[in-house]
Formats: structure tokens, sequence, C-alpha cells
């Protein structure tokens, strides 16, 4: 009896024993656990016994903007330089001594002087036509008389027109002597003079052209057309008057220089008493231009016609217009195109300035060309700031509540990029993160 309740003391003993310390602790940490839990899952779903549920998450930092849609455009800068263009020579084709030359730069319009050669002006007209022969009457031509051509029917000999100045014979025999009237009819004329003869009209293009400029000059009497008439060598003599030189009536070859408008005398290739040349006098037109050494391989922006803004060399703009591209390319000194060490071969753009008086006093100079390389019309935009990269790579957007959106990026300009998605829309607000 007394073994057993022994046992049964002992059993109890063990039993309401406290546990061993280890024990204890790993409840009390589970315990723990499970309440953090619990009060992650509350606070994450915004339930709570209290009346204050504690402060909430801070917000993300950044601005929203909207999607929308506009027009990008691409604009590249190249240099450039402010002149008058390439200097040329005038075509003189007086000769004799230079008597005088304009200043270099002087602005020479239609009917002034260009130079003077053995003290005869040398007239600038306007005209596409070079003077390439004098103008003036031609004179009378004798015509022939019962089929005998002027002079008779042959020479002394009878095989040949007789010489210039000298008496036909009178025909195939017998006839008279006669001088250059006479018919060579076989019985001779005998001396016998025709009436005078009006000389003949030049016709050409050339003489329109001439004659254009006489009636723009303020001469009349003459109708401007393809012939050089009796009133055209009054009006010729009138002119002459007034350039202080002999009233002929006839323009020689070396009196006038055309040109396409006025024009802006360059560097003199000739001294005073020098004997003219091919390089007496150069000249330019008056109107001032930019010209760009543009690479090859990348001038498919000049376009004749192109619009582009010119930046002078005070930072105004000028608006300006590709009046001519050039044809062959230039390696630049040192080497150039593939493999060389120096730039790429250029071809060279000339640019109008669309209105002269925007280009101020600046007669020549350094400029900057802007040009449009490229624009994408009605397309969905972004700021540049608001494109955030991907984890799994390329780019997204974040959304106004926090999500990301991939997207394709396009064109870039003036800060803003073209994106496109099939989770993007005009409107759609995104965050630019700071």
């Amino acid at each position: 009896m007394t073994e057993t309740v022994t046992r049964i003391d002992e059993a109890h003993e063990a039993e309401s024993a406290p546990p061993p310390r280890r024990g204890r602790r790993a409840v009390w940490i589970a315990s723990a656990v499970v309440v953090v839990a619990a009060v992650a899952v509350v606070g994450a779903l915004g339930l709570g016994g209290g009346e204050d549920p504690g402060p909430s998450a801070p917000p993300r930092s950044g601005s929203l903007v909207s999607v929308t849609r506009a027009t990008l455009t691409e604009r590249t800068t190249v240099e450039g330089q402010l002149g008058y263009g390439t200097e040329l020579p005038l075509p003189v084709k007086a000769q004799g001594t230079v008597t005088w030359l304009p200043e270099q730069g002087a602005t020479v319009a239609r009917g002034e002087e260009l130079l003077r050669v053995d003290d005869r002006p040398v007239t600038l007209l306007y005209g596409a036509l070079p003077m390439y022969r004098s103008l003036g009457l031609l004179p009378a031509e004798e015509p022939p008389r019962d089929g005998v051509p002027p002079g008779g029917q042959g020479g002394r000999d009878g095989k040949g027109p007789a010489p210039s100045g000298s008496p036909a014979p009178g025909g195939a025999g017998s006839g008279g002597g006669g001088d250059t009237g006479g018919s060579g009819d076989g019985g001779g004329s005998g001396g016998r003079t025709g009436p005078s003869r009006a000389p003949r009209e030049l016709r050409g293009m050339d003489v329109m052209q001439f004659e254009t400029n006489l009636a723009a000059l303020g001469y009349t009497g003459f109708t401007v057309d393809e012939r050089f008439t009796s009133g055209t060598a009054d009006a010729v003599k009138r002119w002459q008057k007034s350039l202080g030189v002999e009233q002929t009536g006839t323009v020689g070859v070396g009196d006038v220089i055309y040109a396409s408008g006025e024009v802006r005398i360059g560097r003199p290739g000739a001294r005073l008493g020098s004997a003219v040349g091919e390089d007496t006098l150069t000249y330019t037109g008056t109107a001032r231009k930019v010209v760009v050494d543009a690479a090859a391989s990348d001038a498919g922006w000049a376009v004749r016609g192109a619009r582009v803004t010119v930046k002078l060399p005070d930072g105004t703009p000028a608006r300006g217009e590709v009046a001519g591209v050039g044809r062959q390319a230039t390696a630049p000194e040192g080497g150039g195109g593939e493999g060389g060490t120096g730039r790429a071969p250029t071809v060279p753009v000339t640019i109008a300035l669309k209105d002269q008086k925007a280009a101020g006093r600046w007669g020549s100079g350094p400029v900057s060309v802007e040009y449009v390389g490229k624009e994408v019309t009605d397309v969905l935009t972004v700021p540049v700031a608001a494109l955030v990269a991907l984890a799994e790579g390329g780019h997204g957007l974040e959304t106004e509540d926090g999500r990301f959106v991939a997207v394709r990026t396009g064109l870039f300009a003036d800060g803003k990029v073209e994106v496109t998605g099939p989770a993007v829309r005009a409107g759609m607000k995104v965050r630019i993160p700071e």
C-alpha cells in the first residue's frame, strides 16, 4: 500500500514539476511570432480594435504628368559661314589698258560702270546671254540682177566673183566696162548706178536682251523684239552720248557685260595701268548667304527649298532656305572617308536668307544653322524623365496607382520621348520619380 502511494506521488510530482528552461523559451518565441504576424495582417488590412490606427505609410515621391499626343521634331545644328558667295571673274572682253576700277565691296547696278578700259566705260546690263558679237545695223546687201550675183558674172578671168571694190566686167563677152552696179547682160549698162539701199537689221535673242535693258534705262523709239532697227540705233546713240563716248549707234562686244542682277565687286585681279586679263575683276551677288560644309553621309536634310534657322554671329535668329547643294564631295585636308584620319567628305550647301534686313550689319562671319533632322506627328509622348528602367530590361512607366507598364521608345526631342505600348493611352497619369 505504501509503495503504491509513493509511486503515485512521484508521478504527480513529475507531472507538476516545471518544464526545463529551454522549453519555456521556445514557447514564448513562437507566441511572439504569431502576435507580430497578426499585427502585420491587421495593419495591412486597415483593421484594428482602437479608434486611432496610427500613422500611415508615406506617399511615393514624384510628380504626376499626363501622356499627351504631340508632334516631335529633332533639330540638328551645324556650323556655317556667312558671306556673299564665291567670287567669280567678270567676263571682260574689252581689250586695252585698265584705267579705272571700282572699290572692293562696291555695288554696281544696271547701266553703271564696272571698269574703264582705255578710258572707255564697260557697262553692266542684266541678262543670261553673254555678249558674243557687236550689235548694230548690218550694211546693205546688193541684190542679184537677172540671176547674176552682185559684182557681175565672174571675175576678170570669168571664173569667180570680182574682187571687192573692183569694176566688174560687163558680161560674158562684149559689154562695155561698168562699175559694180553694172548689169553684166552682154550689152553693158555703161556705169549705171543703182538707188541707195537701207542697212539690214540684225536679228537674234541677244538683240531682244539688249533692247530690254535699253528700255529699262529709259530710252525709247523702238520696239523691244529680236530686230535691231534704225530706231534701236538712234536710241543707242543717245545712250552713248550720256556715257560720253562716240555716238556710233553700234554696241561693241567689249562695251557691256551681262549679269543676272546687281553685282558686288570682289578682289581686283589687276592694277591700274595693266592690260586687261581674265581675272581683271571679280564679283559676287549682293545678297548675303550662308555656306555649310555638310557631311556627305548626313546631307539628306539639304533639299532645295528646305527651311532652316540661321543664328547670326550675335545670336540673332534669321529664317533661311536651302538654295543649292553641291554635286561633288570634297575630302578635307588630312584625309577622310572610311579608314581616313581626318573628317568625312563634305558637300557645300548654300542657304539663302529670306530677309536680308534680318542679317543686320553682318557681312561675313561664322554662324550656326539649325535644321529639322526627323519629325513624327500625332504620337504619344511623355517627358524623358518619366522613363524608368525595368528589371527585365527595356523601359517602362509608373502609373498613378504604382503599377509599372512596359513601353517602346521612339524619337527623343525637346525633352520628350515618343512611347508606344498596349497599356499606354492619351490622358493617363504617370509618375516622374524624384
